[in-house]
């Protein structure tokens, strides 16, 4: 049966942050009203975050398991397939986007537009407590060349706060590739490849301290911009992923 709403979580080692996050969801979707499902995608965690997953919410949230620690673009595929909203949300587990900045999102969408992604670089971004500066200057420097390898017009590629439509979530998802940090810049390039319209709204943002990309896995996403543009060249998205979950 189809669902209103799904919203996919990626995790690893989200012990600590998830419990409390997954209490705010489920209070705000009750409020809601409509019919949802939250799938909860552990990364091959080591402290528990399936159990305490469970714990939390028992049978009101599917916890998927992966075989390993096998990257956050791996497990929002594999929660963006399993799910069967007829909206799909990815959010963080930390909700550096609250769960609250939703109806931004839904709002456009019933405009008729495929993808709606949050964006921290608009005028009417909120942003509560920022990131350090050395790493908002590397994601502008990210972004930057975002615009220029992939021709978009997006300003803000990596907040993880998007809403898919299922068409354009199976459409996407089901061709791509990267399992890592530049999964979700595949995934709109796929998307307007496609002819999905892609939408920014701002919505209100504040940076958790714990956050664990670092400046390593930052520079090493520049040169994965450039294995999209290769994997586009060499037609590597015409066909599903063999193990595309």
């Amino acid at each position: 049966m189809s669902l209103d709403l799904s919203v996919v979580i990626p995790a690893y080692n989200e012990a600590e942050r998830l419990p409390g996050s997954l209490r705010r969801i489920l209070t705000y979707l009750a409020a809601w009203g409509g019919s949802y499902e939250i799938l909860v995608i552990d990364d091959g965690s080591s402290d528990g975050t399936a159990q305490r997953a469970q714990e939390v919410a028992g049978g009101r949230v599917r916890v998927l398991q992966n075989p390993g620690n096998r990257g956050k673009g791996y497990s929002v595929r594999r929660g963006m397939l399993a799910a069967s909203g007829a909206r799909r949300l990815m959010t963080d587990a930390d909700l550096s986007t609250p769960i609250e900045d939703l109806p931004r999102l839904m709002a456009r969408m019933d405009d008729g537009v495929s993808i709606v992604i949050g964006s921290r670089a608009l005028d009417e971004s909120k942003i509560e407590v920022h990131q350090p500066w050395y790493r908002e200057n590397m994601g502008r420097v990210f972004n930057l060349f975002v615009r220029l390898l992939m021709a978009s017009e997006l300003h803000d590629t990596q907040c993880g706060f998007k809403l898919f439509s299922a068409e354009a979530a199976d459409a996407v998802f089901r061709v791509a590739l990267m399992d890592g940090f530049v999964f979700d810049v595949e995934a709109l390039f796929l998307a307007q490849r496609r002819g999905y319209q892609v939408a920014e709204v701002p919505v209100t943002w504040r940076n958790d301290a714990a956050s664990r990309v670092g400046l390593l896995k930052g520079f090493r996403a520049f040169p994965d911009l450039l294995r999209i543009r290769a994997n586009e060249w060499r037609g590597r998205y015409r066909q599903p992923k063999a193990d595309s979950c």
